[in-house]
């Protein structure tokens, strides 16, 4: 059976955030995950998990002034100095949290960087932090994102994620591979994970469209649970997903899988 966490960014959005370890415990989730945990004392959200019995199974690096459109400065040349410092800031957390596993977002490089440059900059920047992380055992992660969501994303399908990962030739470094954000740019979501089955470390899910409940929409995710225990994965699935009401009401999906 897959071993789901609970993205708590996503989920249980009628509780302030802190709140939301103990809903997800309640529901029956033994892990959770979020996008950024950077404004909330390490110690605090250490508390959390262990009064709820959780594991942390995946944050990101810090991804830059988030409210004013960054998706990540991994691969924008002139945030080098800060991207530097956030190795740090992540490092710090995922020690504090127990957390194996990091995404690193590449960003939006814009129109007026050259895309060869971008990318030579996201490639030495994830090696940095892969080096930072090595001795850690922690895994750097690389995630497409769609260009609905995230127009100029620099990142955007599994096959360029994958040709980076090979490029950056750092053992702990692989792949995060959300069904939603393939579905979103090319489908054929069995055969992309059998494909990379080697390189995938971690897995999110959500419905399309609108990212909601997985049991909402064109994506048969029973079938793709039994092929992710076909293939022997033993990482966790991330529920990233907006809730249609509360959600509990919602979970209905997860029952045979609790």
């Amino acid at each position: 059976m897959p071993r789901f966490s609970a993205n708590l960014s996503m989920l249980f959005q009628e509780s302030r955030f802190l709140d939301r370890f103990e809903r997800a415990a309640a529901a029956g989730f033994g892990a959770v995950e979020f996008l950024f945990p950077y404004i909330w004392p390490p110690d605090e959200l250490r508390s959390r998990l262990e009064r709820n019995g959780l594991v942390q199974a995946l944050f990101n690096f810090p991804p830059g002034n988030w409210e004013a459109g960054d998706r990540g400065i991994a691969a924008l040349p002139e945030r080098r100095e800060e991207f530097e410092q956030s190795i740090g800031l992540g490092a710090r957390y995922a020690a504090a949290l127990d957390c194996d596993r990091l995404h690193l977002m590449a960003g939006v490089p814009g129109p007026y960087v050259d895309p060869a440059l971008a990318r030579r900059t996201y490639v030495e920047n994830v090696r940095r932090a892969a080096d930072a992380f090595g001795e850690a055992d922690r895994m750097v992660l690389v995630e497409p994102l769609n260009t609905t969501d995230v127009p100029g994303y620099l990142v955007t399908l599994p096959a360029q994620a994958a040709e980076l990962i090979d490029e950056i030739d750092r053992p702990n470094v692989g792949l995060q591979l959300d069904f939603y954000q393939c579905q979103m740019m090319q489908g054929n979501l069995a055969a992309t994970v059998e494909r990379y089955r080697a390189l995938v470390r971690h897995i999110q899910i959500g419905g399309v469209p609108g990212r909601h409940e997985p049991d909402v929409g064109e994506i048969n995710y029973p079938f793709l649970f039994d092929l992710l225990d076909s293939l022997g994965y033993e990482g966790y699935v991330g529920c990233e997903y907006r809730p249609r009401g509360t959600t509990e009401e919602g979970l209905g999906w997860l029952a045979p899988y609790l």
